[in-house]
């Protein structure tokens, strides 16, 4: 495990967030995203049978991992070279976030599931999500970065998911080495990997317009990419988990 898979010690942290759909779906629909999008479990990456369960299209899947060895050295290896990133405008891609709460990947990877794509533009218009959204689309990340610290809102509906799920809830200030990375379909038509704690969002490649993120385009660009990736590390931790936002129907 990484030493701080998270950000430094002396800011705000929030209760991580259950890897829980129920959980997801609940707070991304006090924010502001009508109910009918959630979030579903995605058991299988390669049998048909049981990815014919989530419901498609797949706006974005949101991928949990415990933060190991192998993908802190790819994670270093990849970012290095890279410059911050410092897009802002209604011309961007995607909207990303940097990360500057600790334990709120799962928040962060939240936000940019409804933050982009179709699923952007059916928040409900005057909610605090559609607020927020408006709010940070005009500024630098760092900027945004403290929107979102800064934001009571944002804080309070956290702290009520937080309180959901089947297992008790770490404290604020436990260290968890658990992560949640984003994976979205931007206007552009490309597959972005989101992720806070990285200099900025990630092309991975392109999608075609009848690909969702759960086509097996977008799946060899991202899940199946990072869990290859870990096995070739020879000790890398293959646990994972995987929900999918898309439509609920009655």
């Amino acid at each position: 495990m990484a030493e701080n898979p998270d950000v430094p010690n002396e800011k705000k942290a929030f209760v991580p967030l259950e890897n829980n759909p129920e959980v997801m779906s609940h707070l991304v629909h006090q924010l502001g995203l009508p109910t009918t999008f959630g979030f579903t479990d995605v058991y299988s990456i390669d049998e048909p049978d049981l990815l014919a369960f989530v419901p498609r299209p797949a706006h974005a899947l949101l991928l949990v991992f415990p933060v190991s060895k192998t993908y802190e050295d790819s994670r270093i290896a990849e970012d290095t070279p890279l410059p911050e990133y410092d897009g802002t405008g209604p011309g961007e891609p995607v909207l990303w976030f940097k990360q500057t709460i600790r334990n709120a990947c799962g928040l962060i990877g939240l936000l940019h599931a409804v933050s982009n794509g179709e699923v952007r533009n059916n928040v409900l218009p005057g909610s605090d999500l559609d607020n927020l959204l408006r709010e940070a689309e005009p500024l630098k990340p760092l900027e945004r970065a403290d929107l979102l610290y800064y934001s009571k809102a944002l804080e309070a509906a956290h702290a009520d998911a937080a309180k959901l799920g089947d297992t008790t809830a770490p404290d604020a200030e436990d260290q968890v080495d658990l992560h949640f990375v984003a994976f979205v379909k931007g206007r552009d038509g490309d597959l972005w990997e989101m992720d806070g704690r990285r200099k900025g969002p990630l092309k991975r490649g392109h999608l075609g317009p009848d690909e969702d993120v759960l086509s097996e385009t977008a799946l060899e660009l991202g899940p199946k990419r990072f869990l290859k990736k870990e096995a070739e590390g020879g000790k890398g931790d293959l646990r994972f988990s995987l929900v999918s936002l898309g439509p609920v129907f009655d």
